[in-house]
């Protein structure tokens, strides 16, 4: 009867560690197909760094190079994701990077959608960055739109999916098919519309990374190593013809999210969200008019 009572107590009382958001009620992962990684992309820099096994990508950093890696099609809107699964131990100033941008066709005036870890040392979580950059606000004087998040698993320990789903009317960003951002279209100045590209890569970035540059890459822990697998990248090609229709991250075919989901977006930014660039008071917010639009 006793050992009745315990289990009926453990089952009864949450656990304190178990911080998980409520499901979203839709994954829209399962929607798009996985595609061979030679099939949608192509090396980009650092061809030594870079190799494809046991259906995965793996690319890392060391004191001769990074890696990257960019998708062979431009987009105008879309899902695209990955699997990632990131190096544990010390990787403080290292960002491992899933991103859409058009750099290279803009140079000095781009647009750019960012999913980027930033490296850590012993015993501190990961932080995911969020990143939005519109016509030039990454170039020169820096305008960033982030929101970062501590993830409520260990992202070293298996492959998790993440994904930037970009319409014209809203991006959102999906961990494991749980929306954790939405950045609506306020208004043509501050929403990227110009076609992009997919990348992904592994750099030092030790002037800002971690703590604001507190902790540098440390190359007696070289390499740094970051796996890809499970691509997707599906939606309206810079080629497809105009009656193209954007995918969206609902079962609505118009976008947007369900209630579910907005509950699930909620929870995440009360548990896990540990800066929002509107929030911060120290930001000239007359360059980031969709805070208060």
């Amino acid at each position: 009867m006793a050992s009745f009572l315990f289990l009926l107590l453990i089952l009864l009382v949450p656990s304190s560690n178990a911080q998980w958001p409520p499901s979203p009620g839709y994954w829209p992962s399962s929607r798009f197909n996985s595609m061979s990684f030679y099939k949608g992309y192509k090396n980009l820099w650092g061809p030594s760094h870079q190799s494809f096994g046991q259906n995965a990508l793996t690319i890392w950093l060391d004191r001769t190079s990074g890696s990257g890696f960019k998708s062979v099609r431009p987009f105008r809107s879309g899902y695209f994701g990955a699997s990632i699964k990131l190096q544990p131990g010390y990787t403080a100033g290292v960002i491992t990077a899933f991103y859409l941008s058009n750099n290279e066709a803009h140079p000095g005036f781009h647009d750019e959608v960012d999913i980027e870890f930033l490296g850590t040392t012993f015993g501190k979580p990961y932080t995911l960055q969020t990143n939005v950059y519109i016509r030039g606000s990454g170039d020169g004087r820096i305008i960033g739109r982030e929101m970062k998040f501590h993830l409520w698993f260990d992202p070293t320990q298996n492959f998790h999916h993440y994904a930037i789903l970009w319409s014209p009317k809203e991006l959102i960003f999906l961990v494991d098919d749980v929306p954790i951002r939405r950045y609506p279209r306020k208004s043509d100045a501050t929403f990227p519309l110009r076609p992009m590209w997919v990348y992904g890569s592994i750099w030092d970035a030790s002037s800002w990374a971690t703590e604001d540059g507190k902790y540098k890459a440390d190359y007696k822990y070289q390499p740094f190593v970051a796996r890809y697998t499970n691509f997707k990248a599906t939606g309206c090609s810079a080629y497809s013809p105009a009656w193209c229709h954007p995918v969206s991250a609902s079962p609505f075919r118009s976008g947007g999210l369900t209630r579910q989901q907005y509950r699930a977006i909620r929870w995440v930014q009360s548990h896990n969200l540990v800066y929002d660039y509107c929030r911060d008071s120290k930001r000239d917010h007359s360059l980031t008019p969709e805070c208060w639009g």
